[in-house]
């Protein structure tokens, strides 16, 4: 096999950079215009701000699985009975009794209330615990509970700590009391700890300045921006905080990017034009790329199948996008309003340059070199490292987390840990049977039956009488598992009750059965996910290889990245299991008890992680190549690749680190595990990847890194046209 000789020089420093690169023309515009360029972003930010709030539609996650039993379930619910299956449970203790006198009036007053606010249609019997101290009315839904306005769960929250006191715990459960359970968004939480790493790296008041505004603009615009595309999609409200945190990640990452090469262009005896197409040209270039690489992973959520994925994956991408336009564009125009002043106001002992930043290039030279000469020895370490990580995954368990592993001492906590105490852990999370009735008798008999037989399996623990609808066709029937959600033996329920039990009561009566509820829902959503996993993971790793290659023309540099991404994501992946295991891990984040981690989480953060872990191979690949060009020697080339972005793929890191660590301050468990699962990939992708495999493996592939079979060249497009040929690399292998 022949290989391509064709390749392209890195364009000089300075002014004269790639004159006919769509890039150098943009930074060029940039810089001339550059009052105009950031007029126009402060036009757009208001615009978007002003604009959007009226175009904007309500957030909502349609968590079920289209064409599942659960989602037959479901509509069955909504179509036949006027309602949702989801309830705001009103749980109350009193040693006096729950129907003393006193407690039933402040009851009964609070439910009275409760009734006349949006989205509550009436409240149900209540029922009652054997030892008579506890009880629980249900308050029915006249929608999905997503789609109930914050301000009734706020509410319903207020009335209940003004109904409380000491002869008297109030508890309230359900998605509407969660939903207002929230405090700061982790957002905030994001930037300031993102500014503190900016100020430690720089060390300059400016030069922190110029990112955390590249982040605050793709914020400000990507975020109302959301909000719109809730009103013609399923957008879940957990994507504001997914796709903000992931912008301010991306955005200062890349800003970061650009803002170093335009500090060593000046270092390096250019002007402020000169520095600031360098800068573009090169970084901006190696910005479109990592930033295509991420959106190609988000996009890839679409091929799950899954509609509230689907809107996570638009709006990360929107996000994204926006941050890469605010990188080229309206960075390069405050580039060139600050110029040489970048580096001004200046904060004492962290505000030092020269020798620390040359003595921290020397240091990631001489670690280069020495994972350099013992490839084999570093490979294998970084290797197993990763491999260790990734074990406890063995043991994760999948499953949706309930109110049980909310924080203690929340509202939906103190109603979980008083229901379960009083009626069993399943009672908060039923099953629900929904059937379409023929007309006749015989529907009403094998219903009973149905019910009879279901009360005397051993793992349930209440069964309610059949409820029909008004027009009699249609049955509902409440099964409470004997355990929560969660446990083995209620997924093993709701599989008996699909197999045996409804065929063999229901099905021969002619009436078709579906059990829908969070367990039933959870199963069908870990069917689909691992149904379309293989396609999923194949779309995603493809369209990323053919991106690099496309970028690089080194098609075992793509594989590389791909299968080291691959080790990141096992890593991250064992992480997040040995957190929801409780104990000493998991308290650190507010877990106590073992908890489940969803299944779309493990999909999501593939999609997130492959294309953030594309970033820091995108910045080292970029420089090592430019360094190769020029010393047409690979060791040499690693060595000072990994000199030259050490420092910024560290910076970078840590503050992807310290952002996705801001969602441990969350309501949400499983944004929790999301958070610390995504800043020990960064962590691990930027030390044991970054640092230790990638310079040893490609140390012991050595020309080999940069073979490109001419069939291949000739098929995947090129996306190096900014940089010009002045000389073609060496023939390599045949």
């Amino acid at each position: 096999m022949t290989v391509s000789t064709r390749a392209h020089e890195p364009p000089p420093a300075g002014g004269g950079m790639g004159r006919g690169g769509r890039l150098a023309r943009l930074a060029e515009f940039a810089y001339r215009r550059r009052r105009l360029t950031v007029v126009s972003w402060v036009g757009a930010l208001v615009a978007v701000i002003a604009l959007a709030p009226a175009l904007a539609g309500e957030f909502s996650a349609d968590f079920a699985v289209p064409g599942s039993d659960s989602r037959a379930a479901r509509d069955i619910t909504l179509q036949r009975f006027g309602g949702s299956t989801e309830t705001v449970d009103v749980v109350w203790r009193s040693e006096a009794g729950a129907e003393a006198p006193a407690v039933r009036r402040e009851i009964d007053r609070f439910l009275a209330e409760a009734e006349r606010l949006e989205g509550i249609r009436a409240a149900r019997p209540t029922q009652l615990s054997k030892d008579g101290e506890t009880a629980v009315a249900r308050l029915e839904l006249d929608r999905p509970g997503t789609e109930v306005p914050t301000e009734t769960g706020e509410r319903l929250i207020e009335m209940g700590e003004d109904a409380s006191r000491a002869d008297l715990e109030i508890g309230l459960g359900g998605v509407v009391i969660q939903n207002a359970e929230g405090g700061p968004g982790p957002e905030t939480f994001g930037l300031l700890a993102a500014a503190v790493v900016l100020l430690v790296a720089f060390g300059s008041l400016v030069a922190v300045g110029l990112p955390l505004a590249v982040a605050l603009f793709g914020l400000g615009v990507s975020t109302p921006l959301v909000g719109v595309l809730a009103a013609v999609g399923t957008v879940p409200d957990w994507a504001t905080a997914v796709s903000g945190l992931i912008g301010i990640g991306v955005g200062i990452d890349y800003a970061l990017l650009v803002l170093t090469r335009f500090r060593a262009a000046l270092a390096g005896g250019a002007d402020s034009r000169g520095a600031v197409l360098e800068a573009v040209t090169t970084a901006g270039r190696s910005v479109l790329i990592a930033g295509g690489t991420v959106i190609i992973s988000m996009l890839g959520l679409f091929l799950v199948g899954l509609s509230y994925m689907n809107g996570v994956a638009l709006a990360a991408s929107l996000a994204v996008l926006v941050v890469m336009a605010a990188a080229v564009t309206l960075l390069p125009a405050l580039l060139g309003m600050a110029g040489t002043r970048v580096d001004r106001l200046r904060v004492p002992l962290i505000g030092r340059r020269g020798r620390e930043t040359d003595g921290r290039a020397a240091l990631a030279s001489r670690w280069s070199s020495a994972v350099q000469r013992r490839p084999w020895q570093a490979a294998l370490a970084g290797a197993a490292v990763l491999l260790v990580l990734a074990v406890p995954v063995l043991g994760m368990n999948l499953g949706f987390p309930d109110a049980g592993n909310d924080r203690p001492g929340t509202p939906t906590r103190v109603a979980y840990d008083l229901m379960a105490d009083a009626f069993g852990e399943g009672a908060g999370t039923p099953l629900l049977v929904a059937s379409e009735l023929p007309p006749g008798e015989p529907s009403a008999t094998a219903l009973g039956r149905a019910a009879t037989e279901m009360r005397e399996l051993p793992d349930v623990a209440q069964v309610s009488p059949p409820r029909l609808n008004d027009a009699g066709d249609a049955a509902l029937i409440s099964v409470t598992p004997a355990e929560s959600q969660q446990a083995a033996s209620t997924k093993a329920l709701v599989q008996d009750l699909r197999d045996r039990v409804l065929p063999e009561t229901l099905g021969r009566a002619g009436i078709s059965a579906h059990v829908g509820g969070p367990a039933a829902l959870v199963l069908d959503q870990s069917d689909r996910i691992a149904d379309r996993l293989p396609l999923f993971v194949g779309g995603v790793v493809g369209l990323s290889f053919l991106l690099l290659v496309a970028a690089f023309r080194a098609p075992l540099i793509a594989i590389k990245a791909a299968v080291m991404n691959l080790l990141s994501v096992g890593a991250a992946f064992g992480v997040i299991a040995l957190f929801a295991q409780g104990g000493f891990f998991g308290q650190l984040i507010g877990i106590d008890r073992e908890v489940p981690v969803p299944p779309f989480i493990p999909v999501m953060m593939f999609a997130i992680l492959f294309g953030l872990s594309m970033d820091y191979e995108v910045f080292l690949l970029s420089r090592v190549r430019e360094e190769y060009l020029k010393l047409r020697d690979t060791s040499r080339a690693v060595t000072e690749g990994l000199a030259r972005t050490a420092r910024v793929i560290t910076a970078a890191a840590a503050i992807m680190v310290v952002v996705f660590l801001s969602f441990v301050t969350g309501q949400e468990t499983f944004l929790r595990l999301f958070g610390v699962g995504m800043a020990t990939a960064i962590l691990v992708d930027a030390t044991v990847v970054r640092m230790v495999l990638v310079p040893a493996v490609m140390q012991l592939l050595g020309r080999a890194n940069w073979w490109m079979p001419r069939w291949l060249d000739r098929l995947v497009p090129r996306l190096d046209h900014e940089t010009r040929v002045d000389a073609p690399l060496p023939a390599a292998y045949h």
